[in-house]
C-alpha cells in the first residue's frame, strides 16, 4: 500500500508541476492576490477632502480650522462662500466633508452660550462617512473642551490685577488600544486575506483533480489498476495539502515583510491550525469533484461554496451585526473558526490554550467532511 501511495503521490506531483505555467499558477497567484487585496482592502481614512465655509471670520473660527488641518485627517480643498457652492461641491464629489461656521460663533463662545458647528458628510459610502464623522466630532469636542477650560480659568481668576493661577478640576481620559495600537485596518484584513486565499487555492486544485482524470479518460485506467479508492483519494489530496502549506508560508512571509503586519503568536500553532483547516477544504474539494463531470462544473461549484463561506466568515462584516439566522449559520462554516485562529495568532499572540475550541471545531468538521467525501468517492468509483 505504501508503495502504491507513494507512486500515486509522485504521479500527481509530476502531473501538477511539469508545466512551467502550472508551477506559476500554484505559487504566484496567491502572492499577487495578497498584494492586491492587502493594498485595496483598507478602511483607514487619512486624507479626507474638506470644504471650509467660515461665516464668522474670527480668531476662534480660524483656531478650529487649524485644529482640523493639524489633525492629519483632513485636507482643505475648497473655501465656498455661499450655500450653493457648498452643496455643489458635495454633489459633485469634490469634497468628502464640509464644515460651516455660522455667524456669531465667537460671540456665543465668549458669553457662554450654546453654539453649533455644522458638519456635512458625504454618506455615499456609509463606512467612510461614519469614520470621517467620528474624526470631525472628536476634533470639535476637543476644541469645545479647550474653550471651556480657558473660560473656567478666566472666571476663577476674575478681575484682580494680581496674577492668580487657580487649578481647574478636570478628568483626563487615557486610552490604550490593545493588539492594534495604531488602529490600522490592514492589520485586521491581511490575516483574513491569507485565510481566503488558502481556502480558494486548495478548493479549486482538489475539486479539479478528479474531474481532470474523468475528462481526459484516465479515470477508467486508474480503476483497473491495483490502486484502491482510498489510496487514490489520499494520493489526490496529499500533494495539494503540501501545496496549501507552502502557499500559507509564502503569503505569511509577504504579509510580514511587505505589509508589516504584526505576528505575535507561534508559527507552529498556525501550522497546526492550517492542517486542521486543510482537512475541511480538501475534503470539500474532493466532494465537489465527485459531483462534477467537467472542470467548468467543478469551478462553478467551488465559487458557489466559496462566496457564502467568505461572506459568513467575519472577514469584512462582524458576525454579531448579522441577522440572527445568519449568525447561527456561521457555526457550520469552518472558515469562521480558522479566521478567528489566524487573527488571534497574528494580532493577539494567542496559543492553543486559548484557541482550542476553534481548533476542536475544525477537527470535527474535518473528520466529518473527509468521511463524507471518502464515502462518496468510493461509491462513485464503484
Amino acid at each position: 500500500m505504501r508503495r502504491r501511495l507513494r507512486r500515486i503521490i509522485r504521479k500527481e506531483f509530476l502531473q501538477t508541476v511539469r508545466e512551467p505555467r502550472m508551477r506559476l499558477m500554484l505559487f504566484l497567484p496567491p502572492i499577487l492576490q495578497l498584494i492586491i487585496f492587502g493594498y485595496a482592502v483598507n478602511l483607514d481614512v487619512d486624507n479626507s477632502r474638506l470644504a471650509w465655509m467660515d461665516l464668522d471670520h474670527t480668531p476662534e473660527s480660524r483656531e478650529l480650522l487649524a485644529d482640523f488641518e493639524g489633525s492629519g485627517r483632513f485636507t482643505v480643498v475648497r473655501y465656498p462662500e455661499t450655500g450653493d457652492e457648498l452643496q455643489h461641491a458635495l454633489d459633485a464629489g469634490a469634497v468628502d466633508t464640509a464644515v460651516r461656521i455660522l455667524p456669531g460663533f465667537a460671540r456665543d463662545l465668549k458669553h457662554g452660550r450654546t453654539t453649533a458647528v455644522e458638519v456635512l458628510v458625504d454618506g455615499t459610502n456609509s463606512n467612510t462617512g461614519s469614520i470621517v464623522s467620528g474624526y470631525a466630532a472628536s476634533i470639535v469636542s476637543s476644541f469645545a473642551a479647550k474653550q471651556n477650560r480657558d473660560r473656567s480659568q478666566q472666571m476663577l481668576v476674575g478681575r484682580t490685577t494680581v496674577p492668580v493661577y487657580a487649578p481647574v478640576p478636570r478628568l483626563d481620559m487615557q486610552e490604550r488600544v490593545w493588539f492594534n495600537p495604531d488602529l490600522r485596518s490592514r492589520n485586521y484584513f491581511v490575516p483574513g486575506v491569507v485565510v481566503n486565499i488558502m481556502m480558494l487555492i486548495t478548493l479549486m486544485l482538489t475539486a479539479m483533480a478528479i474531474v481532470r482524470e474523468k475528462e481526459i479518460g484516465t479515470m477508467e485506467q486508474l480503476m483497473v489498476t491495483p490502486i484502491r479508492p482510498l489510496e487514490l483519494m489520499l494520493g489526490k489530496t496529499l500533494p495539494f495539502a503540501i501545496v496549501g502549506l507552502v502557499d500559507m508560508c509564502l503569503v505569511v512571509a509577504v504579509a510580514l515583510t511587505l505589509f508589516r503586519v504584526p505576528f505575535r503568536g507561534n508559527m507552529f500553532t498556525l501550522l497546526l491550525a492550517s492542517l486542521l483547516f486543510l482537512m475541511t477544504t480538501l475534503g470539500s474539494g474532493l466532494f465537489m469533484s465527485t459531483i462534477s463531470r467537467t472542470q467548468q462544473q467543478a469551478m462553478l461549484t467551488t465559487f458557489l461554496f466559496f462566496m457564502p463561506a467568505f461572506l459568513l466568515s467575519g472577514f469584512a462584516f462582524p458576525i454579531r451585526n448579522m441577522p440572527l439566522p445568519a449568525q447561527y449559520l456561521t457555526y457550520v462554516n469552518p472558515v469562521r473558526y480558522f479566521m478567528t485562529i489566524v487573527r488571534g495568532v497574528f494580532l493577539k499572540g494567542a496559543g492553543v490554550s486559548v484557541l482550542w475550541p476553534e481548533m476542536l471545531a475544525l477537527a470535527i468538521f474535518g473528520v466529518l467532511i473527509l468521511s463524507l467525501s471518502a464515502f462518496r468517492f468510493r461509491k462513485t468509483l464503484d
